[in-house]
């Protein structure tokens, strides 16, 4: 029998579809953007909210292809993975700055295929099909935050 690692608590109860779009959201902005994760976010089932740190307010264009972004990885099915690692095994490339100062010595890192990786303790979907549409509800910008509201609806559903 294998034995569980030990890792800290998780006080809350994420709607994976959302949450896992989140993890695709963030990986789109930095690639796009070159900027960082979101650094304020709030992951619902009716709507979810993520904010990040911009030199600029994207444009419209920018906006909308984020959206075809994300939703391009979704329908490519991507299998979503996990692995728990020791800090010393976590690659370079990965950001461990906002983890909590009192973060276990073993993390678990949610890939979401060949696409993202990153130290996650949430719920997420299996695949990514899982998610079913991704819409970008509003954005707004404030003195170098923006945020972006947004909403799934299930695979096949009209969404709200």
């Amino acid at each position: 029998m294998e034995e569980q690692p030990i890792l800290n608590a998780h006080n809350k109860e994420e709607f994976p579809p959302a949450h896992t779009a989140e993890h695709i959201l963030n990986r789109t902005m930095v690639n796009m953007f070159g900027c960082g994760r979101s650094n304020v976010n709030h992951i619902e089932r009716k709507k979810s909210k993520c904010n990040y740190t911009l030199s600029v307010c994207p444009t419209a264009e920018q906006i909308a292809e984020v959206e075809r972004c994300v939703n391009e990885v979704i329908a490519a099915d991507m299998p979503v993975t996990s692995r728990y690692v020791t800090r010393n095994e976590v690659p370079s490339e990965i950001d461990l700055s906002r983890l909590p100062a009192d973060a276990s010595e073993t993390l678990r890192l949610v890939f979401v295929g060949d696409y993202d990786v990153c130290p996650c303790l949430g719920l997420h979907v299996e695949h990514t099909a899982e998610i079913g549409a991704f819409r970008i509800s509003s954005t707004s910008w404030n003195d170098g935050s923006f945020r972006i509201v947004f909403r799934v609806s299930p695979p096949g559903g009209l969404g709200e």
